[in-house]
Order: structure tokens, then C-alpha cells, then sequence
């Protein structure tokens, strides 16, 4: 039987309580794109009490655009703002019983980490210093996964159900029409193409290889909990088992 995890970047300030039915992990905001203290922790008690397995979701310090804006910082700040975030999430998770499962960046941190190797380089050990044996999750077939297991730490490749890819596999960037799929049957569609088939159909028509773990659902897409139930049911119907990583 086929396994996929299904997860959703959650704590950014919307209503995650339509979007976790239908999720095996959350990525939770860890204060500084988005979220803060009472909102992280409120999001740690609803993903907990559906089953729904809680990791961090570490930004640039970057409210004003949401993190999607990119930033050049020393190897010595991205340290210190990526262990800065997930000891405050960390806390948060212990305290209410339960251990912080994965690594997942954000935004423009996300896309960096997925190209320039020294910036994966530099996120990986600052996770490893923070624990490690704790996964990081990272665009399928990038150099964020080969650093993060040259660290020692288990890696997970993730693909996305409601983004559009280009041929060269990198994601679409948002500011173009059409990057993001707002059609519950066509994220379904894509879904399922990535979990059978291992494959993904980029923006020029051509086919890509594509080996994912975890899929992503983006709760600020318009719909996204119907986005979210189109793709879990077409996928339980093919028989494919959600789980957590």
C-alpha cells in the first residue's frame, strides 16, 4: 500500500481548524513571518487534539511580507533566528506533552535553502545542534535534503498538491498567474499523479520526476479546505494510507 503525508503551514493567523481534519502534520509558525506566542500555542492544542503530528516552521524575520521576502544574513544569524524559533515552538510542543517532529522553513527561507547549498548547509546544523534525530522537510529533490542528511539527520522530500512547478522542478513563483492551483479536482488530480506515479506535469506541459514523503496544502490559498478534502479523499479512495512522517 501506498503511504503520503499530508501537511499544512499553520499558526499564520487563519482559521486552522478547517484545514486540520484533513492533515497527518502541521508546520507551525514560530513568530517571526507570522504568528507569536498565544497563537503557536493555540495551534499546538488543535493539532494535537486531531492526531495531527506538530513541526516547526521557521521564517526570516519578516512580518511585514509574510517571509516570502528574501534576506542575505550572516551563516551566524541564520543560526541564531532558526534555533531561536524552534526552542520557542519546542517549549510550547513539551508542554503539552509531546515531541516536536520535523523542521520545515518557510517562504523565501524555504526556496533559498532549496538551491543554495552553503544557506542548507547552514540551516541543517543549526536543526542538528537543536536535536538530531529530527526531520527535515525540504523540496523533493533538493540540495536542502542532501545537506540536511550530510548532517546526520533524516530528511523527508515534499511535493505540493496546489502549486505549479516549472520544468527546471522549482516551484512557480507566486507573482505569476496560475502558480497556484485554486481547483479542488485539479490539486487532486496533481496529487495523486505525484503519489502514483511519482510524477508532476510543469507549467510548459512536460513531465517531472518527482519522489515525495510529505504532500503541502497551503491554508492561505482561497478554498483550502475543500482544496484539502478534494485531495485527501481522492487519494484514500485509490487506497493510498495518510500518515505522519
Amino acid at each position: 500500500m501506498k503511504r503520503i503525508d499530508l501537511n499544512a503551514d499553520l499558526g499564520e493567523g487563519l482559521d486552522d481548524a478547517l484545514l486540520l481534519p484533513f492533515l497527518s502534520s502541521a508546520n507551525v509558525a514560530c513568530g517571526l513571518h507570522a504568528g507569536g506566542p498565544a497563537i503557536m500555542d493555540r495551534t499546538v492544542v488543535l493539532a494535537l487534539e486531531r492526531g495531527v503530528r506538530v513541526g516547526a516552521h521557521p521564517g526570516y524575520p519578516d512580518s511585514e511580507h509574510f517571509g516570502r521576502t528574501e534576506m542575505q544574513l550572516a551563516p551566524s544569524e541564520l543560526r541564531s533566528i532558526v534555533l531561536y524559533q524552534l526552542g520557542a515552538l519546542d517549549a510550547l510542543v513539551r508542554a503539552r506533552g509531546a515531541t516536536l517532529a520535523h523542521v520545515k522553513a518557510h517562504g523565501a527561507l524555504y526556496n533559498s535553502a532549496a538551491r543554495e547549498r552553503a544557506l542548507a548547509r547552514t540551516f541543517a546544523q543549526a536543526v542538528r545542534e537543536f536535536r538530531a534525530d529530527i526531520t527535515i522537510v525540504g523540496l523533493a529533490g533538493s540540495v536542502q535534503l542532501e545537506e540536511a542528511r550530510a548532517a546526520g539527520l533524516p530528511a523527508s522530500g515534499e511535493a505540493f498538491a496546489d502549486r505549479r512547478y516549472l520544468p527546471d522542478g522549482s516551484l512557480m513563483p507566486r507573482a505569476k498567474p496560475g502558480s497556484v492551483l485554486h481547483d479542488p479536482a485539479e490539486a487532486a488530480e496533481q496529487a495523486l499523479r505525484i503519489v502514483q506515479d511519482g510524477a508532476v506535469i510543469a507549467s510548459d506541459g512536460s513531465r517531472l520526476a518527482v519522489e515525495a514523503q510529505t504532500l503541502c496544502l497551503h491554508g492561505d490559498t482561497p478554498g483550502a479546505n475543500r482544496i484539502a478534502g478534494a485531495v485527501r479523499q481522492a487519494l484514500e479512495r485509490a487506497g493510498v494510507k495518510i500518515a505522519p512522517l
